[in-house]
């Protein structure tokens, strides 16, 4: 077995650890396979595993990778763009993905909402918020998320689904879980506000276990699935 699929099977055990730590069904949490800066061929092994849906953070790369993938002959994927979002990019990404993680202004929801093609089901969407407050991160802050949320559910051709977040990096567990339950408690103010969400898509694979104990629906796992990455840009 190549290495791929065992690191699949090791993440999976993970998860599903976590979620009975969390007294959690491990169904209720998803696998989201980073698959960005890796080729087609790292893809297809994933599938060959039984992953299905896979995140990308950079457009053309990963436009590239949808078609190469659909010229393999791969089943039907779900893809996910996580990375950060251009005004003149949005056209390419409401035309070829499923999801968007990083939307965090409302002009960038209403070009999506625009762009999506009539034949396809709505773009299904996360808000990126600010969690930790960080100059350097993307994402809407705390005090702005309601507005914003209201604001994007409204928009024809996407569905809303829920929030994501990138904290501020800690080692120890306890602090690990509390930025990402500051999160959780924005999405449950959201949900108590009569907004239908259903997504916390946080932690990845330094943070994956805290997350889910605080009650991640999607976790972004890279780096242990497919190996360290070698960045040419």
């Amino acid at each position: 077995m190549s290495s791929i699929p065992k690191n699949l099977q090791a993440v999976t055990a993970s998860i599903v650890a976590a979620a009975a730590e969390a007294g959690r069904a491990a169904d209720t949490v998803r696998l989201l396979a980073v698959s960005k800066t890796f080729g087609p061929q790292a893809v297809q092994q994933a599938v060959a595993a039984g992953q299905r849906a896979f995140g990308e953070n950079y457009l053309q790369e990963g436009v590239d990778k949808i078609g190469a993938l659909k010229a393999l002959g791969a089943p039907a994927l779900e893809w996910h763009f996580i990375g950060p979002i251009q005004s003149n990019k949005t056209r390419p990404i409401a035309e070829h993905f499923d999801w968007v993680h990083t939307v965090e202004r409302i002009k960038i929801a209403q070009r999506l909402s625009e762009q999506r093609p009539a034949g396809l089901a709505p773009l299904q969407i996360c808000l990126q918020v600010n969690i930790s407050g960080e100059a350097s991160k993307s994402g809407v802050a705390p005090h702005e998320l309601a507005a914003l949320a209201h604001d994007v559910a409204a928009l024809p051709n996407l569905a809303l689904r829920g929030l994501m977040a990138i904290p501020e990096p800690a080692d120890q567990f306890d602090q690990q879980r509390a930025a990402f339950a500051r999160l959780r408690a924005l999405y449950d103010q959201l949900r108590a506000d009569g907004l239908a969400l259903d997504t916390l898509s946080m932690g990845m694979s330094s943070d994956l276990r805290a997350a889910i104990v605080e009650g991640a629906t999607i976790v972004r796992v890279g780096s242990a699935i497919f190996g360290a990455r070698t960045y040419e840009r």
